[in-house]
């Protein structure tokens, strides 16, 4: 069954996914986390620069992939990984094989990725969690300054696509066009580290310190499922897998640590006493 056909579908599924998510787990109306992140960022100045610097770099990985074209660069990993790992993913594809599997991991990696992101700075703006807002900003930047270094000088190409691994390509049963429409986002060799594991492994510790136990549990669950969906759409390798990992616990520490910082800089106490009297009348 062919579900996804273009990408403003998955924009749609993911709009709906995040009002969903954030209803879920703050039991308030989303429109309340739209309007507290609107007050935040007016608030907090810093937030606005930091958001928008969010997405510059979600951007700079986009053209990473024209920088690439341009490149003279030839240089292969997916060798090396194969003899490192063996046919792990392809045996783990034969274990699980179904069409309602593809389906949940199809949405997984498409959709609930994405929307885990958009998801955290609403539950954090609901939750009046200014550090947070920052940390999820500063963490979602560093894993992605980290990872485009690697897609440029460490190429490894998916497991699907190197004949060798034995893997297939679940995606193309639920969305055909996939190499047409969401490759221009995502290049082929653009595998270590696995983003999908770093981002979505990342928003779940810092769900898990945030304080919301309802979210945090949601987020491990759901990052637990994309890594699932990594290996079983034969997309990523074990190591791109563990190199993810290794970044998320990476970025997520110095992201709660920035965020913090941040944070600290914006409330009337880290003002001289003048500045903090003034701003308190």
């Amino acid at each position: 069954m062919y579900v996804y056909h273009s990408m403003s579908g998955i924009s749609w599924l993911t709009a709906f996914s995040v009002l969903l998510i954030i209803w879920a787990n703050t039991l308030r109306a989303p429109w309340h986390a739209v309007i507290s992140l609107f007050r935040q960022l007016i608030k907090a100045r810093h937030l606005l620069w930091l958001l928008l610097l969010t997405v510059g770099v979600l951007l700079l990985n986009k053209y990473e992939l024209l920088l690439e074209n341009h490149l003279s660069y030839d240089m292969d990993f997916t060798p090396w990984i194969l003899k490192l790992e063996g046919h792990f993913v392809a045996s783990f594809q034969s274990l699980f094989h179904d069409p309602a599997v593809t389906e949940v991991a199809g949405f997984f990696y498409l959709v609930v990725f994405q929307a885990l992101i958009l998801a955290s700075l609403g539950i954090y703006a609901s939750d009046n969690r200014l550090p947070m807002l920052y940390a999820t900003c500063c963490t979602v930047i560093l894993n992605y300054l980290v990872a485009i270094p690697f897609y440029l000088l460490f190429p490894v190409n998916e497991v699907w696509s190197y004949a060798p691994s034995g893997a297939s390509f679940y995606m193309l049963e639920v969305f055909p066009q996939f190499e047409q429409v969401y490759r221009p986002l995502s290049g082929l060799n653009n595998c270590f580290p696995s983003l999908h594991t770093s981002v979505s492994v990342s928003m779940a510790i810092l769900a898990m310190r945030s304080g919301n136990r309802r979210w945090g549990w949601f987020a491990a669950v759901c990052s637990a499922i994309i890594l699932f969906s990594i290996f079983y759409l034969g997309i990523h390798w074990l190591t791109d897998m563990l190199g993810g990992s290794v970044l998320a616990v990476s970025a997520s520490y110095f992201g709660l640590a920035w965020g913090k910082r941040l944070a600290n800089t914006s409330r009337p106490e880290s003002l001289n006493p003048h500045q903090a009297i003034k701003k308190s009348l």
